[in-house]
Parts: structure tokens; C-alpha cells; sequence
């Protein structure tokens, strides 16, 4: 009995902290960091492009608020899942270890190679395009910004957030910081323009809001679908647990203060938008933020692209400080090359992981299609989450054994289940497309380079992937994490 004992332990323990303790991710994140992290990775592009997809699928004023209000709550009923299951399963990485916990490696190798080559990616090319079309928009005054320029200005970006998350963790979480006070600047100025006009008497376009609603069961979950890709980021805090200064406090609190002041602000953005704009009128509008900024802030409303693309870089910085702690955790798993597990010996921070994420970033930059890539996204990302929440309920039953500091009621992971596979399947119900088939082929085709590279481990990938590590270890002057220096 005393063996079965100690067995338990160790396995809970390999569970829970299976890292080697020589392993020096520091942990420089705070709780106001952690609400920085979430809040800032949040309002970025998202809250500036989605109304008018969000309008469009609601047809009306009130079932567009509501809609953003319920994509607020389905985030932090989320963000409540993922905080049960950072609390349980300590290692950074997100959805990843958790899903290896629950169904074994396949789920989570597939989970990790559709978000190094889909789901972050794709989402950091997206926001920094946003931020170069807004960074842009001054310099070219009533027509749109050469998309070369936009494409450049866009990777240099890219460049220079993959190598300030490179350089260090205490410098990426300052400049999160930053951006974050930032972007709040220019939501406070949008949302207290906006009560002012309302207390002033500009509630017409509130008048009749139900009036002209079209709802379909596509057309909610396509607007679903525009407002929770401006909320994507509630679930950015647990890939970086291992940096959090005591995760068990500090998880759920970032959570419960971020995502709820996020939701309020996106509320009152969209009040904001409506005193001065009409559906007709956000809807023909290029910019939300710029029309607003020049009807309401003239001749000041050069503050509004300015503050932006403040917004958007803040997001896209929260965006790599997280993603390459993914890349991280699958090389130290062996999913990935193994020199992408390693931890530069000046910094301390896994640079080879955050600028193989940064190249592939870059890639996704060239076609700068942001339609098809949040379509890819989008579909992607729920699929996963689903599943993710899917595992916390299969393990309440198959490990009871493991310490839980936060424990949400069944009926939330439940709940978030059954609205994921809503998500993931509404858009191909409403408007079959063939992306949606092109992404599932992709998402499945891991399953090949899992089984070559990761299961049997030929023997000539071997010898192609040692000298390619060795290479770039002397060249980045990386080791592997259990030989950092404390």
C-alpha cells in the first residue's frame, strides 16, 4: 500500500511540475502583469474590425450588443475552465499539456502543429497586418496604403516583437505593460466621448433597436465568430504558467478582473460607435475607429489611427509572448525539433522557439489575405478549445487523484463543450466553404509527420535533424533547458 502510495505521488507530481529545476523560465509575471498579458492580447485588432461583421450577421443595434456581451461571457466561462486546468497541470504550453493529460500524445501533437502553423501564427500575421493598415493610414489620407508597404511595415513588426520577446522576459513584459496603458488611453477616450454624446441626448439609433432582425442559426454563429475573435486571448495566461509568480492566486484572479473589464469595454465601445453611427452608416464605414474619431474628436482624430496601432502592437507582443512558450513545451516534449526546447544561456528565454514563430509568422504575411486567415483561425481554434474543455470533464472521472485548487462547476465545461462544436460547425452549415476542408486535411496530415518523426523516429530524420540543432546551438548560443544556469 505504502508503494501504491508513493506512486501516486510521483505520478501526480510528473504531472503537476515535471519540469527538472535547473529548467530557468524565470518567473518575472505578476498579477498586474498577468491582466496586462490578458487584456492587452485582447483589445487588439479585434474590437476595431469586428463591429461591422458582428452588425452585419445581427442586422440590428440590441442583438449586436447582446452578442458581444454573451461572447464576453463564453470567454470567462472559458478562461474559468482553463484556470481549473493551469491550477491542476502546472506547465506552460496551454491547451497542449492538457490535452496529453487527457487523451494522449496524437490530440496534443495535433493541437500543436495546427498552432505552430495555423492558429498563432496566423493570428499574430492578422493583428500585425491591422497595425501596419492603421500604423499607414495618416501617411495616406483618403485612400488605401500600397499593400507593399502595408506588407513591409507589417514584417518589420514582427521583426522587432520577435526580438524584444527573444532578448528578455522582464523587457517583453514591460513593453506589454506599456502598450497595454496605451490602448486603454484610446478606449477611455472613445468610450467617455461616447456617454457624453449619450447624456447629451444622442440615443436615436438606440431607438427600435430590435427593429429589422433577421436571425438565423449561421448567422449567430457567424457573429459569434467575429466577436470571440476580438475576445481571442482569454485563455493566453496559461502558456506561461511557469513564469507566474503563484499561479494558484494569481491565474484565476487575472481572469476574473481582465476578461470581465475587457467585456465591459467592448460593450461601451459599441455604445460609443452607435451615438454617432447608424447601422447603415458602421456598416459602410472603412474604419469604425477613424469615422468615429473624425466625427467626434476633429481636428484631434489623428489621435485615433495613432492609438490603434498602439493597440494592436501591444496585442501582437502578448501574442508571442505566450505562442512561443508553446513551441517551447512541444520541443521539450519532443513533437518538435529539440533545439527549439532550448533556452538562451545570456537571456534565459526560449529564443529559438520565439523566432521559429516569428518566421512562420512572417510567411503568413505574404498572401495577407486577413479574410481567409481569420476564416482558418477561427474554425481552428474552437475545434481545439472544445476539445481542451472536453478534457477537463474526462478527467474528473479518470484522475480524481490530482490536486485541483480551483474547481468550476461541471455544468460550465459542459456548457462551453456543446457551444464549441456550435462554432465549429455553424459556418460550414451556413456557408459551406472549401478552407474549412483545406484546414481539416491540414489539421489531419500532422497525424503522417507524427507517426514518421515522432512515434518511430526513423533513424535519417535523426541524423538530418542533429547536425541542424547542433548547428544552430552553437549559433544562438543556446543549451538545453536542464543545463541553464540557475
Amino acid at each position: 500500500m505504502e508503494t501504491s502510495l508513493r506512486k501516486r505521488r510521483e505520478d501526480q507530481k510528473s504531472i503537476q511540475s515535471n519540469e527538472p529545476k535547473t529548467t530557468s523560465l524565470q518567473k518575472e509575471v505578476g498579477l498586474l502583469s498577468g491582466i496586462c498579458i490578458i487584456v492587452g492580447t485582447i483589445i487588439g485588432s479585434g474590437i476595431f474590425i469586428s463591429p461591422k461583421s458582428v452588425l452585419s450577421n445581427t442586422e440590428a443595434v440590441g442583438p449586436c450588443l447582446i452578442i458581444w456581451a454573451a461572447c464576453g461571457i463564453l470567454a470567462t466561462l472559458g478562461a474559468l475552465c482553463f484556470a481549473e486546468l493551469g491550477t491542476m497541470i502546472t506547465k506552460s504550453g496551454g491547451e497542449y499539456p492538457y490535452l496529453m493529460e487527457a487523451f494522449g500524445p496524437i490530440p496534443a501533437y495535433l493541437f500543436s502543429w495546427t498552432s505552430l502553423f495555423i492558429i498563432k501564427p496566423s493570428s499574430f500575421a492578422i493583428i500585425c497586418l491591422s497595425f501596419a493598415e492603421y500604423a499607414c493610414a495618416p501617411f495616406y489620407a483618403g485612400c488605401q496604403p500600397p499593400v507593399a508597404v502595408v506588407k513591409c511595415l507589417a514584417a518589420a513588426s514582427i521583426l522587432a516583437i520577435t526580438m524584444v520577446n527573444a532578448l528578455s522576459v522582464r523587457l517583453g513584459s514591460y513593453v506589454q505593460n506599456v502598450f497595454t496603458a496605451a490602448k486603454m488611453v484610446i478606449v477611455a477616450i472613445i468610450i467617455i466621448s461616447g456617454l457624453v454624446l449619450l447624456a447629451q441626448g444622442n440615443t436615436k439609433n438606440f431607438e427600435n433597436s430590435f427593429e429589422g432582425t433577421k436571425l438565423s442559426v449561421g448567422a449567430i454563429g457567424l457573429a459569434f465568430y467575429n466577436g470571440l475573435w476580438a475576445y481571442d486571448g482569454w485563455n493566453q495566461l496559461n502558456y506561461i504558467t511557469e513564469e507566474l509568480r503563484n499561479p494558484f492566486r494569481n491565474l484565476p484572479l487575472a481572469i476574473i478582473i481582465g476578461i470581465p473589464l475587457v467585456t465591459v469595454c467592448y460593450i461601451l465601445m459599441n455604445v460609443s460607435y452607435f451615438t454617432v453611427m447608424t447601422a447603415t452608416e458602421l456598416l459602410q464605414s472603412q474604419a469604425v475607429a477613424v469615422t468615429f474619431g473624425d466625427r467626434v474628436l476633429y481636428p484631434a482624430s489623428w489621435v485615433v489611427p495613432l492609438f490603434v496601432a498602439f493597440s494592436t502592437i501591444g496585442a501582437a507582443n502578448g501574442n508571442c509572448f505566450t505562442a512561443g512558450r508553446l513551441v517551447y513545451v512541444a520541443g521539450r516534449e519532443g513533437h518538435m525539433l529539440k533545439v527549439l526546447s532550448y533556452i538562451s544561456v545570456k537571456h534565459l528565454t526560449p529564443a529559438p522557439a520565439i523566432i521559429f514563430y516569428g518566421i512562420i509568422a512572417t510567411i503568413y504575411i505574404i498572401p495577407g489575405d486577413i479574410n481567409s486567415l481569420v476564416n482558418y483561425f477561427s474554425f481552428a481554434a474552437w475545434m481545439f478549445y472544445g476539445l481542451t474543455v472536453l478534457g477537463l470533464i474526462v478527467m474528473r472521472f479518470t484522475r480524481k487523484d490530482l490536486e485541483r485548487p480551483i474547481k468550476v462547476p461541471i455544468f460550465i465545461p459542459i456548457l462551453v463543450t456543446l457551444i464549441s462544436v456550435f462554432l465549429v460547425l455553424a459556418p460550414i452549415i451556413s456557408k459551406p466553404e472549401w478552407e474549412y476542408l483545406y484546414c481539416m486535411l491540414f489539421i489531419l496530415s500532422g497525424t503522417v509527420f507524427y507517426f514518421l518523426f515522432v512515434h518511430y523516429k526513423f533513424g535519417w530524420a535523426q541524423k538530418i535533424s542533429k547536425p541542424i540543432t547542433m548547428h544552430l546551438q552553437m549559433l544562438m548560443e543556446v543549451v538545453p533547458a536542464e543545463e541553464a544556469p540557475e
